[in-house]
């Protein structure tokens, strides 16, 4: 039994091991530090265990250039989203292209050594519209890129440790790992599913249709930066489990987080999203309504017709599993599709997210149909004590 490639042909390892990790250590005190915004510290966690293969460390300006413009890599490699290092502007003028920096996290402590191969203006009139589809500053991750430095630095990086007090470490497998479980149980076509939410009864439905055509479930909750007004990741993982140990089959069903920081990129981040579970050994990606968007920024379906424009097995390998908005349905008792209900809105159940969370603050469970009971009181006892 085979699985599927990594993104590029070769999973990316980082992380120094035995004497090269030795050195390391003992460059950083004598080495310019930069110290990384949250998310280049998931950036880099992300490149050192080969979730952004085949990235080897921040993007240089020609991938820089052609990801913006044409959504690949300087070599033609698919790649939907720079990833880059732009410390604050004071910082970039003392660097110089051939230093050699330590990265260090909030706390001081060395991620990795990097030495710059590129230095180069951040062309942020070039990232925003063409990644974002928009230079509204109200945009979550449109803020975030006008936040940066306006200069960017490139290099391979040498990981002394992706993450010094990683959350849910019996649960963040690296690619190497979710992969070697992949095989052991016996599984050549996984589905995953992303999500930064709890997943509720329709989330339970696309699952659970993908595993039906698939030998295993991945469910694969994003962990990283995301914005303040979701609900926290620790909160989101007790409602996971809780479901799985419920209402899944745990022979078939898998639950690993990824330390991802969100963009809310719409239609980019669904690919890009794709491409990194391709890299843990996924073969099937769920995209559902409105993938990795925010606000309306972005049409109900963008996210799945951008797969539309690459050829899928040569560009993306990794087949998109694109669902319709679902929800019960009280005619047909059960879960449907705008393709599998004739039957007009009246006879769903539709909640808005401020129905529900007004109902989950007042202590009261959201219909059965909505959401299993298990989930909505974590979700009450959370509301409760924001």
């Amino acid at each position: 039994m085979s699985l599927v490639a990594p993104h590029g042909g070769k999973l990316v390892n980082r992380v120094l091991e035995g004497p090269a990790l030795e050195n390391a250590k003992q460059q950083v005190p004598h080495l310019k530090s930069l110290a990384l915004s949250e998310r280049e510290q998931c950036d880099l966690e992300m490149i050192a265990i080969g979730a952004f293969s085949p990235l080897t460390g921040f993007n240089g300006q020609a991938d820089f250039q052609r990801i913006c413009r044409e959504m690949r890599l300087a070599d033609g490699t698919v790649w939907p989203i720079p990833v880059t290092l732009s410390p604050p502007d004071d910082m970039a003028a003392t660097i110089r292209v051939g230093d050699k920096l330590a990265l260090k996290d909030d706390a001081g402590r060395a991620l990795a050594v990097m030495t710059v191969s590129e230095k180069y203006p951040h062309d942020k009139a070039l990232e925003t519209p063409n990644v974002y589809r928009t230079q509204d500053p109200a945009h979550p991750g449109v803020a975030a890129v006008q936040a940066q430095g306006n200069w960017c630095l490139a290099g391979d990086i040498d990981v002394i440790c992706p993450n010094y007090e990683p959350e849910f470490p019996d649960f963040r497998l690296p690619p190497a790992k979710t992969r070697q479980a992949f095989a052991a149980r016996g599984w050549s076509t996984v589905a995953a599913f992303q999500t930064r939410n709890p997943i509720h009864r329709a989330h339970e439905y696309l699952t659970k249709c993908a595993l039906e055509i698939t030998d295993g479930l991945l469910i694969h909750p994003l962990v990283g930066q995301t914005k303040s007004d979701d609900i926290p990741a620790d909160v989101r993982m007790e409602c996971y489990r809780v479901l799985i140990d419920n209402y899944y089959n745990k022979a078939r069903t898998m639950l690993s987080v990824m330390p991802l920081a969100m963009r809310y990129a719409g239609p980019r981040e669904a690919i890009l999203h794709a491409l990194i579970r391709k890299n843990y050994g996924v073969t099937h990606f769920i995209v559902g309504r409105d993938h990795a968007g925010v606000g309306n920024y972005y049409g109900t379906y963008d996210a799945q017709k951008i797969f539309d424009e690459f050829d899928l097995e040569k560009d993306i390998g990794i087949t998109p599993l694109k669902f319709e908005h679902s929800s019960w349905c009280n005619t047909c008792e059960g879960m449907v599709s705008a393709k599998t209900c004739p039957h007009g809105p009246e006879t769903k159940v539709f909640l808005s997210g401020t129905k529900v969370r007004d109902m989950l603050r007042a202590g009261q469970r959201p219909p059965m149909e909505f959401s299993r009971p298990e989930v909505a009181d974590i979700l009450i006892r959370w509301a409760k004590s924001a």
